[in-house]
């Protein structure tokens, strides 16, 4: 059977730094591995007093596919191995399960119960059970280090262009589009309405020049992420985006959102006319920013 070269990590951004670790496992198909990650439920990972996981576990599986050249993805709740020794998860799971040939990790990856191990230990482990291991360094970016954490921070403070610049792509939203109250259309601005998932980091409340991706087509977006204060709504935040240009239904698509620049925060209107003059003006804003954006592809 063919060995691996594995990324280990929770990768829940798939940012410059997670791209580091990465790129350093497909490497190893140069030596006729296959390029593997193996890591967890993005969702049953969450940890409290964080802001919440930044993609789900299915945007992050498209994204390492498509983006990573990742072939083989192992993906397991992380209470089926949380309770597992540091030598149980080399030996069972890198070394038996996946055939590890190969194992990449950040400095400061942390395995085993309790998060007792580490580099040190990974690499004994190795050399007992013939697999290699490569820690690589972090990514340094605008004078910060590039981690989850920091991207987290960014959104909650409405800066998806510098959160951007760590990710290394725009922040997006790709979630199948659900009904809403269709008051949008009402107004001439119909919207496709993405709730987030339980668990995941919502960004700052506001209206964001964005791009939306609908059946292979990129339009100008402008996105409305909150609780609609204006017509009494009481579910849970979710993004609204109208795709400028667009026709159709996309209810029950999956849609893609990729958020640009913060516009202004959410706000509460005196009524629908309010309301309407409002987003004009921000989609004023959008297709100027947009413009931009599409000229230099900065939301691909």
């Amino acid at each position: 059977m063919t060995g691996t070269s594995l990324a280990l990590g929770l990768f829940d951004g798939v940012h410059l730094g997670h791209r580091r670790v990465l790129e350093a496992a497909r490497r190893g198909a140069d030596r006729g591995l296959i390029p593997g990650v193996f890591t967890f439920e993005a969702e049953s990972a969450a940890r409290k007093g964080t802001g919440g996981y930044l993609y789900d576990s299915a945007l992050r599986e498209h994204i390492l596919r498509q983006e990573c050249g990742i072939t083989r993805i192992e993906c397991v709740p992380f209470g089926e191995i949380c309770t597992m020794s540091g030598e149980q998860f080399a030996r069972e799971l890198l070394h038996g399960t996946l055939g590890a040939r190969h194992a990449v990790c950040g400095r400061d990856f942390r395995f085993g119960a309790g998060a007792a191990c580490g580099v040190r230990e990974l690499e004994q482990f190795g050399r007992a059970l013939g697999f290699t291991v490569e820690a690589v360094e972090d990514v340094q970016k605008d004078g910060r280090t590039v981690s989850s954490s920091a991207v987290r921070a960014l959104l909650l403070e409405g800066q998806p262009d510098k959160a951007a610049a760590l990710l290394g792509a725009p922040y997006r939203i790709r979630r199948e589009a659900v009904h809403g109250a269709a008051l949008g259309r009402t107004i001439g601005f119909p919207t496709v309405n993405q709730p987030f998932a339980p668990g995941q980091l919502v960004p700052a409340f506001g209206v964001y020049a964005a791009m939306g991706l609908a059946e292979g087509v990129w339009y100008p977006a402008l996105t409305n992420i909150g609780k609609k204060p204006t017509v009494a709504y009481t579910g849970a935040p979710l993004a609204e985006t109208f795709l400028d240009g667009f026709s159709g239904d996309l209810y029950g698509k999956t849609v893609e959102v990729r958020l640009l620049r913060f516009l202004r925060p959410e706000q509460k209107f005196a009524g629908l006319s309010e309301l309407t003059d409002q987003m004009h003006r921000d989609l004023a804003a959008c297709r100027e920013f947009s413009a931009i954006c599409h000229m230099t592809d900065t939301y691909a």
